[in-house]
């Protein structure tokens, strides 16, 4: 792995800014996963404000321990994404329908519009959006207790 050829900060406002090897200082620069669900810990971009292309990162490993934080912390700020954990109830196997779950956040109560609203990310890998757009991940569906398996079974 090479070690990238710019610099970032943090402004006394908070924002990142990204200085490159030429000079040029981009401040607001966002980092952004290529592919958050199924490889979260691979390449990522850093954009500008308007959301143009700044730098591309092949591996975090390869950020200096520092500039390394400083990503994790934006992406912390910016990314949501509960992990189910278990499913505690379903009101019934017709859409709409509310669901009691623990993430790895806590528990939480949301409304399933449709089966539609499950998607497969991969081998036992879902993501289930919620009526209100927030989206929750199961990592591994057979990792999962039997009772949220057999829930989860009446939607797949």
């Amino acid at each position: 792995m090479r070690a990238p050829d710019f610099k970032l900060s943090r402004a006394p406002s908070g924002r990142l800014v990204l200085t490159t090897a030429a000079g040029a200082v981009h401040e607001g620069v966002l980092p952004v996963r290529a592919f958050p669900v199924s490889e979260p810990g691979g390449g990522l971009a850093l954009v500008s404000a308007e959301g143009r292309e700044l730098a591309w990162i092949d591996h975090p490993d390869a950020l200096s321990a520092a500039m390394r934080t400083l990503v994790e912390e934006a992406l912390a700020a910016r990314e949501f994404l509960p992990e189910i954990r278990r499913v505690r109830s379903v009101s019934g196997y017709a859409t709409p329908s509310t669901w009691i779950v623990e993430t790895d956040r806590g528990e939480t109560t949301f409304v399933l519009r449709g089966e539609d609203d499950i998607r497969r990310m991969g081998p036992g890998r879902l993501l289930v959006a919620d009526a209100s757009g927030v989206q929750y991940l199961i990592r591994d569906l057979a990792a999962l207790d039997r009772a949220s398996r057999r829930l989860l079974d009446r939607f797949l």
